[in-house]
């Protein structure tokens, strides 16, 4: 008989939903992301590899079949609601290249170029300015350049002081090197490589837990001096570093960005259909910021693995003979957990709770 303190998730097994409660559906992204799978299907390129759904696309390199561009688009989501009320715009852009820096880096890819999009109602040359200098440092940090992008002002779409931004990565892999989920088999080990926060996912459920006037106030668990405001405005971190420290020392069957669905939506596709990973809880730590988020929210424990990264930002899968070598390559990085078979009814990951 299975635990029944253990986390269990399937796509025909509603889970209690924090984000809903914060004004978040993720169901219905979910919902929408299958519709545009089926809307697709109709026709795809002929250069496309794969089908839509992933971290990134890929696309045949012309006149080289054994490269591929890899492109993928995001946002750094309601944390610029609370970049804006601070009128701390400096990391923003930051988070917005490593995000999408992470998420080719799935697939192997290096970053070649990128493109951002700010919108907004008036515009501030000043905080326009702020913002882009963050994406360019990023962008020289992870040797990525900077082409340009757009600046749109939109009088009645955006309240004053606020502002959308967004951006497009292309990045290039050798396809021999692309990671194939089908090779990762029972026995494996996964490999976390912490989160330092909240990154670029959760934002508008911490919104809804912590008012404004208390983001000034010191972060419950957190060093001194470090306040609520400082957790959430820190810089999600470019994974480029670490994981080619780890490549190095090991070889890599699959991997996940762990952002939007935390490990529930996001190790899943790093899996054939015949696995399932299974996580350990007490095997890693979570952030002062996250921890109290969960407590303050009474998230259960199904809700906040599935709402929050809960302390790991990155996931790689490799055989067991190469586990201690990879965690050892990277400061931070250590074996939390392992793949199993999976049979009929089981769930794609099983998370034990850390015990108290």
């Amino acid at each position: 008989m299975r635990n029944p303190d253990e986390l269990r998730a399937s796509s025909d097994a509603p889970l209690p939903d924090a984000y809903a409660r914060a004004g978040v559906d993720i169901a219905a992204g979910n919902a929408a992301v299958a519709r545009y799978k089926d809307v697709t299907s109709q026709w795809r390129h002929p250069s496309q590899l794969g089908a839509i759904g992933g971290f990134s696309g890929l696309f045949e390199m012309p006149g080289d079949s054994t490269r591929a561009l890899v492109g993928s688009a995001d946002g750094v989501g309601t944390k610029i609601l609370i970049a804006a009320e601070a009128k701390r715009y400096g990391s923003v852009g930051a988070d917005l290249v490593n995000h999408c820096v992470n998420d080719i880096l799935v697939v192997n890819a290096k970053p070649l170029f990128f493109l951002d999009y700010l919108a907004v109602g008036k515009l501030d040359p000043d905080v326009a300015a702020e913002i882009v200098a963050g994406v360019q440092r990023a962008c020289r940090v992870n040797d990525c350049a900077l082409l340009g992008g757009e600046t749109a002002e939109m009088p009645g779409l955006y309240q004053e002081g606020h502002f959308d931004l967004a951006g497009t990565i292309v990045g290039m892999v050798d396809r021999a090197r692309v990671p194939d989920p089908a090779r990762v088999e029972a026995g494996d080990a996964i490999v976390g490589i912490p989160s330092i926060g909240l990154h670029t996912n959760g934002y508008s459920l911490a919104r809804a837990i912590v008012p404004v006037d208390q983001w000034r106030a010191q972060l419950p668990g957190a060093e001194p001096g470090v306040t609520w405001l400082d957790a959430l405005l820190v810089e999600h971190p470019s994974y480029a570093p670490a994981v080619h420290a780890i490549e190095a020392v090991a070889d890599i069957k699959s991997m996940a960005h762990i952002t939007g669905g935390g490990l529930l939506e996001n190790v899943p596709r790093t899996l054939p259909p015949s696995c399932k990973a299974v996580f350990e809880a007490s095997r890693w730590s979570v952030p002062p910021l996250i921890a109290e988020l969960v407590r303050r929210g009474k998230l259960e424990h199904a809700e906040k693995y599935r709402t929050l990264n809960m302390g790991i930002g990155y996931t790689l899968i490799v055989a067991r003979a190469q586990a201690a070598a990879a965690a050892a390559a990277w400061q931070g990085a250590r074996v939390i957990g392992w793949v199993e078979e999976r049979v009929a009814g089981d769930p794609p990951v099983v998370v034990h709770p850390a015990r108290t």
